[in-house]
C-alpha cells in the first residue's frame, strides 16, 4: 500500500480560500448566528419602523438591485438596518461600502477573511479594497442588498484630494452595464423630533445633535426613551431613470455621481425637514434678516420718501407691525401644550376619526415645499386639533395664521409662542402694515414652515363654509412667485364635530347680536365646557395638490397675468380648495337627524316618518359616494338612534306623548321651535351634498307636470344656482346640466323618477317620488325665506340708499315681523348671515338704488314661486 501524500500549505490554502480572495469583512451575512442574530434583535426591539414603512422596500420590483443610503456613517444604524430587515422578510443590506465587521461574523468566515488580507498583503504590499477590485460590484450585480452613507468624516477630501473611488461612481456605472434596475432607498432615523437650532446647546457640543448623535447620546437615548426613536423611509429612486434625465444623459460617470449624490442628500435633508420642521431662528434674527433684507430696505427708504416721514421713525414703526404679527416657537411649550390638548380632547370628545393613509401622503407632499395647510373653521378647538395630529404623527406643528383679537393677555403670549402669527382683520389704508406682514409669509415660507390659515376668514356660525377670504393666499401666490419657495403644496382638509363648543354663541350672533370679543373672561368660564361631552371629532385630509404643478398644467405664466387676472387665479385655487374640502365632508348622524326633522313637511312626525327620510337622504348619499361617519358605517340604525336621543335630551326634539314610552312606534314628536336655529347648525354640516338634488328637485316640482325632459331643468338649476352663489361653493368647471344629470341618476335608483319607455332624455314621476322630491327641495327653503324677506325690504325701501348696518337691522325687524304674521315658516330663516349675504347678492344685481322696482320685483316673484312650489300651492 502506498503511503498517502503529504498535503501542501498551498492545498490547505485552496480549500481555506475555496479557489478565491472575495472574502471581505464589508460583507456579513443574512444570518450572521442564531446567538447574534437574536441579540441584534433584542437590542433594537425599542427601535420603530411602521409598516407603512417597510411597505415601500416591499412594494420594488422584483429582481431589481437595492442599495440602502444614509446621509452619516454610523454602525450602529447600519446593523439596525441589517438585522430589523431580515426579521420582517425584507432585503437585507449583506454589503456595506462603510464598515468593516470582524467580530459579528460567523467564525468560519472570519477566519476566511483573515486569510484573504494576509494572501492580499503579502502578494500586493497593501490591504484589500473591496470597491476598486470590483467586488462590491460583483456582489450588486449578483443581487446582494448594500449600505452606503453619503457623507463620512474625510469622505470629500479621499475622493476630491486622492482620487478614491466613490462608491456612487460605481454604482452609476454597474447601472449602465445592467439591465436591471438599481433602486437607491434612503433611510432617516431619528432620535427626536425637535428642529436643528442655530443656537446648538451645551448637550449637543458635547453628545453630539439629535441629527447626529455620538455614540454615549445613541445608547442613552435607546435605553432611557426607546420610543422616540423611529426609522423613515423615503421615496426610492430609480437610478436608471435618474441617469436618463436630459440634464444628465450625456455626461460622464464622475457628474453623474456627483449629481446623484447631491439630489440624495437633497431629497434625505427635505424628508427630515418635513419630520422636524427647518432649521429654529430665534425671532431676533428673523426680525433682523426681514427688516435688513434687500427687498424691506428699498421699500422703507421709498415709503418715507412719498409720506415725508424720517426714515428712523418708518423703521420703528415697521419693528412694531413686525413684534405684533411674528410668531415664536418653543419646543417646550409644544410639548407641554400636546399633554394639555391630549387631556382635553379625552375629557370632551369620544375619540377622534382620522384617515391614517390620507395622513401617510400628506407627509410624503411635504417632501415637494412647504405645506399649506387649510381646513375649514368650526370652532376654536381646529387651531389645536390639527397641531396636535401632526405632532403626535411626526410631523412639525406648523405656523399659523390667528386673528389678532386672540393675542389677548394671557393665551396670547402661548398661541405666539406655540407657533401663531397674528393678523389684523383689514389691511385697509396700511400700506406700511401690509408690506411688513407680506415680507414676513415670504420669509416663513423661504425658511420651510408650513403654513396653516382659514381661508374662509373666520369660524362658520352657520355649520355651512363661508365662501373664500383670498387677502393672505393671494400674499403666499405672490411669495411663491418671488421665489420664495419651490412649490407651494396645498391640503384642504375637513374638520367636523358632532356637536360644537361654541353653539349657543353662534345662535346669538346669528339673530343679530355682537359678537364677544375674546378675552380672559372668556378663558375662565370655558371651565363649564369640561363638563360636558360632546360627540366625535373627524379630521379628513384631502389630496394635497401642487400649485407649481397647476400652472404648469394649465400653461398659465405668472408673469404675464394682470392684476385682475392674478385675483382670478386665486379667486380659482381658492374655490378649488373650498370644493375639495366639501367633497371630503363627513355626513354625521347628528347632520342627518337634524336634516330630517327640520325637512320633514308636518311639524308633528312620527320616529318612522323620520326614519323613511333618512333612509331616502342616506341612498342618496350612498349614490353620489358621501363620506359617511364611521359609527354610521359600523351600525347605521344605532348611530341614528343615538343622534336622535341626543338632540332629545338636549330638548332640541321633544314628545308629544310623554305618557308613552319612546320605543313606542305611535310616539309623536315634534321639533322645539326655540331650538330649530340649532339644528339648522348641523343641518348645514351636510348641505352642500344636497343642494344639487334640492335645486333639481325644485326645477321638478316647478315644472307641475309628471313627465318632463332634463333640459326643462336646466334653466331653474342655472337660476337657483346663480341666486344662492354668495351661499354655496359651486365648481365652476361642471356646469349645471352635469350636476342635473348626476341628481337624475341619483333619484332613478331610488325609485323616485323612471326613464320614459320610448322618448329619450324623459322621465316620469314615481307616486312615492313626489313625496321625495319634497324632502330634497325643502333644503333651500331656508335661504328662500331669507331671501323673501330682503328683497321685501328692497321693495319696501324703494331704492333709498343707506349703510349696511342700518338696512340690515331693518330687515330684522321686517323679518322677525313676517316670522309672527306667518309670512314665512321657519324661524331659522330669520339669520342676519343669509340677510348678508342677500342685501350683497341683490346690490349686485343693481337692487338699491334709484330704479331698481322692476329687478327687485322679478326676483320677488321667483322667489315667491319657489316658496308656494315648496308649501305645495
Amino acid at each position: 500500500m502506498n503511503p498517502k501524500p503529504m498535503k501542501t500549505l498551498a492545498h490547505w490554502r485552496d480549500r481555506l480560500l475555496k479557489g478565491t480572495l472575495d472574502h471581505y469583512s464589508v460583507y456579513l451575512p443574512r444570518r450572521p448566528g442564531a446567538l447574534i442574530s437574536w441579540l441584534l434583535r433584542l437590542f433594537y426591539s425599542g427601535i420603530t419602523l411602521q409598516p407603512a414603512e417597510s411597505e415601500k422596500i416591499r412594494s420594488l420590483p422584483a429582481g431589481s438591485i437595492i442599495v440602502y443610503v444614509s446621509k452619516y456613517k454610523s454602525r450602529f444604524e447600519y446593523l439596525f438596518y441589517h438585522s430589523r430587515y431580515g426579521q420582517l422578510g425584507l432585503p437585507v443590506p449583506e454589503l456595506s461600502f462603510d464598515h468593516h465587521i470582524l467580530l459579528l461574523q460567523p467564525l468560519s468566515r472570519l477566519v476566511q477573511i483573515l486569510a484573504a488580507g494576509c494572501e492580499h498583503l503579502l502578494r500586493h504590499l497593501s490591504l484589500p479594497k473591496p470597491v476598486e477590485s470590483g467586488y462590491a460590484a460583483r456582489c450588486l450585480a449578483s443581487g446582494t442588498a448594500a449600505h452606503l452613507a453619503l457623507v463620512r468624516r474625510g469622505g470629500f477630501y479621499k475622493r476630491f484630494v486622492k482620487a478614491q473611488l466613490d462608491p456612487l461612481h460605481t454604482l452609476v456605472e454597474l447601472q449602465q452595464r445592467l439591465d436591471r434596475p438599481i433602486f437607491i432607498v434612503p433611510q432617516l432615523m431619528f432620535f427626536g423630533r425637535n428642529p436643528v437650532s442655530t443656537e446648538p446647546k451645551l448637550l449637543d457640543m458635547l453628545f453630539g445633535s439629535e441629527l447626529c448623535p455620538g455614540r454615549l447620546r445613541r445608547l442613552v437615548t435607546m435605553f432611557k426613551h426607546p420610543g422616540r426613536i423611529f426609522v423613515e423611509i423615503s421615496e426610492p429612486l430609480n437610478l436608471r431613470d435618474f441617469l436618463a434625465r436630459p440634464d444628465l444623459a450625456a455626461r460622464d460617470a464622475a457628474y453623474q455621481a456627483l449629481a446623484l449624490r447631491r439630489e440624495l442628500l437633497r431629497q434625505i435633508n427635505r424628508h427630515r425637514q418635513t419630520i422636524t420642521g427647518p432649521v429654529l431662528k430665534s425671532r431676533q434674527e428673523l426680525k433682523e434678516s426681514i427688516l435688513t433684507g434687500d427687498r424691506m430696505a428699498a421699500f422703507l427708504n421709498a415709503y418715507a420718501a412719498e409720506e415725508n416721514l424720517p426714515l428712523l421713525q418708518v423703521r420703528r414703526k415697521a419693528a412694531g407691525y413686525l413684534d405684533e404679527i411674528a410668531a415664536g416657537y418653543s419646543i417646550t411649550l409644544l410639548n407641554i401644550l400636546s399633554v394639555t390638548v391630549r387631556f382635553l380632547l379625552n375629557t370632551m370628545f369620544d375619540g377622534i376619526s382620522v384617515n391614517a393613509d390620507e395622513l401617510r401622503r400628506v407627509k410624503e407632499a411635504a417632501r415637494g415645499g412647504p405645506l399649506i395647510l387649510i381646513p375649514c373653521h368650526k370652532s376654536h378647538i381646529d387651531y389645536l386639533l390639527l397641531s396636535y395630529l401632526l405632532f403626535h404623527n411626526n410631523m412639525p406643528c406648523p405656523l399659523v395664521a390667528a386673528g389678532k383679537n386672540l393675542s389677548f393677555f394671557p393665551l396670547g403670549p402661548v398661541f405666539r409662542n406655540a407657533g401663531a402669527f397674528f393678523i389684523r382683520r383689514t389691511f385697509k389704508g396700511k400700506r406700511l402694515y401690509a408690506r411688513v406682514f407680506a415680507e414676513y409669509v415670504y420669509k416663513i415660507l423661504q425658511e420651510g414652515f408650513n403654513i396653516e390659515f382659514f381661508i374662509e376668514g373666520g369660524r362658520s356660525r352657520t355649520g355651512k363654509m363661508i365662501l373664500p377670504k383670498l387677502g393672505l393666499l393671494s400674499t403666499l401666490i405672490r411669495s411663491y412667485h418671488e421665489k420664495a419657495c419651490e412649490d407651494l403644496v396645498f391640503v384642504p382638509i375637513f374638520i367636523g364635530y358632532d356637536r360644537v363648543l361654541e353653539e349657543s354663541a353662534y345662535l346669538k350672533e346669528m339673530e343679530g347680536s355682537a359678537k364677544e370679543p375674546e378675552n380672559l373672561s372668556q378663558v375662565i368660564r370655558a371651565r363649564r365646557f369640561l363638563k360636558k361631552r360632546y360627540g366625535r371629532v373627524y379630521v379628513r385630509f384631502q389630496e394635497p395638490f401642487s400649485f407649481k404643478a397647476l400652472l404648469e398644467r394649465n400653461a398659465i405664466a405668472y408673469d404675464t397675468l394682470s392684476r385682475a387676472e392674478q385675483a382670478a387665479l386665486s379667486r380659482n385655487v381658492a374655490f378649488r380648495v373650498i370644493n375639495a374640502i366639501n367633497a371630503v365632508t363627513i355626513i354625521t348622524p347628528h347632520a342627518l337627524v337634524a336634516s330630517a326633522a327640520l325637512n320633514l313637511p308636518r311639524r308633528r312626525f312620527a320616529r318612522e316618518d323620520l326614519m323613511d327620510a333618512i333612509q331616502g337622504y342616506l341612498a342618496y348619499l350612498e349614490a353620489q359616494q358621501a363620506p359617511l361617519a364611521d359609527t354610521l358605517l359600523l351600525d347605521q340604525t344605532r348611530a341614528i338612534e343615538q343622534a336622535f336621543e341626543a338632540y332629545q335630551q338636549r330638548r332640541f326634539i321633544e314628545s308629544l306623548d310623554l305618557g308613552k314610552q319612546a320605543a313606542d312606534r305611535d310616539v309623536v314628536y315634534t321639533v322645539n321651535e326655540n331650538k330649530r336655529p340649532n339644528l339648522e347648525y348641523y343641518k348645514n354640516n351636510a348641505i352642500h351634498f344636497f343642494v344639487p338634488a334640492a335645486a333639481t328637485a325644485l326645477a321638478i316640482l316647478d315644472r307641475d307636470a309628471f313627465q318632463f325632459a332634463s333640459a326643462d331643468l336646466h334653466g331653474t338649476y342655472r337660476e337657483l344656482q346663480q341666486l344662492f352663489k354668495n351661499e354655496f361653493a359651486y365648481d365652476i368647471e361642471r356646469p349645471p346640466e352635469y350636476y342635473v344629470r348626476k341628481t337624475l341618476k341619483a333619484f332613478i335608483d331610488d325609485a323616485v323618477l323612471m326613464p320614459h319607455s320610448t322618448l329619450p332624455d324623459t322621465y316620469n314621476l314615481t307616486s312615492a317620488g313626489y313625496k321625495r322630491l319634497k324632502l330634497f327641495s325643502a333644503f333651500l327653503q331656508t335661504y328662500l325665506e331669507s331671501y323673501w324677506i330682503a328683497v321685501n325690504h328692497f321693495r319696501a325701501a324703494g331704492g333709498q340708499p343707506m349703510e349696511v348696518k342700518e338696512r340690515l337691522k331693518k330687515i330684522e325687524a321686517l323679518g322677525t315681523r313676517m316670522f309672527k304674521t306667518e309670512e314665512i315658516e321657519r324661524k331659522e330663516a330669520l339669520s342676519r348671515i343669509n340677510y348678508k349675504n342677500a342685501v350683497d347678492f341683490f346690490i349686485s344685481r343693481g337692487i338699491g338704488q334709484s330704479g331698481d322696482a322692476p329687478i327687485a320685483a322679478a326676483y320677488a316673484d321667483k322667489i315667491r314661486r319657489y316658496l308656494d312650489v315648496l308649501a305645495g300651492r
